[in-house]
């Protein structure tokens, strides 16, 4: 049975590969590939967190009553991190490989942080929280993901 935690686990993993994936076109000053893998992995992450933010989060809250620190604190995190993309955004176009890496590297701190809290705390209340909801959840979550329903998910 698939579950919140699975999901978004695995989106996880993703979301690194694509980041490993753009950071190597960095390290060997492939530019051209760069933007095109800089603007997938951001496309990717940007769906995960409207995912989160427009669909799993508000349901989480529905059911507990309002929001909650492990939803605030998670939406301040990804606030942070699409901060972090504008200025990547910036070093890819001004071909910046210092800035560039200078930033994934606190980007990937703070992913890992970030992920680490989501799937050790919030992703596993999400799944005990949502009872018979969770079925729904994640099947429409999975749509998300995939980008079939996204449209209705931008933040």
């Amino acid at each position: 049975m698939q579950t919140i935690s699975k999901l978004l686990t695995a989106d996880h993993k993703h979301c690194d590969e694509l980041f490993v994936a753009a950071e190597e076109c960095v390290a060997n000053k492939d530019w051209n590939d760069m933007a095109a893998r800089f603007d997938t992995f951001r496309r990717s992450i940007e769906r995960h967190f409207a995912t989160e933010e427009n669909l799993l989060f508000p349901a989480y809250e529905g059911v507990v009553g309002g929001p909650t620190g492990p939803t605030n604190v998670m939406r301040l995190e990804h606030g942070q991190m699409r901060d972090l993309f504008e200025e990547m955004a910036q070093a890819v176009t001004d071909r910046d490989a210092d800035a560039f890496l200078g930033l994934s590297e606190t980007l990937l701190v703070m992913m890992q942080q970030h992920n680490l809290k989501e799937e050790q705390i919030l992703y596993p209340l999400m799944d005990r929280a949502m009872g018979a909801e969770r079925e729904r959840l994640v099947e429409q979550a999975q749509a998300a993901l995939a980008g079939g329903a996204d449209a209705g998910l931008q933040g």
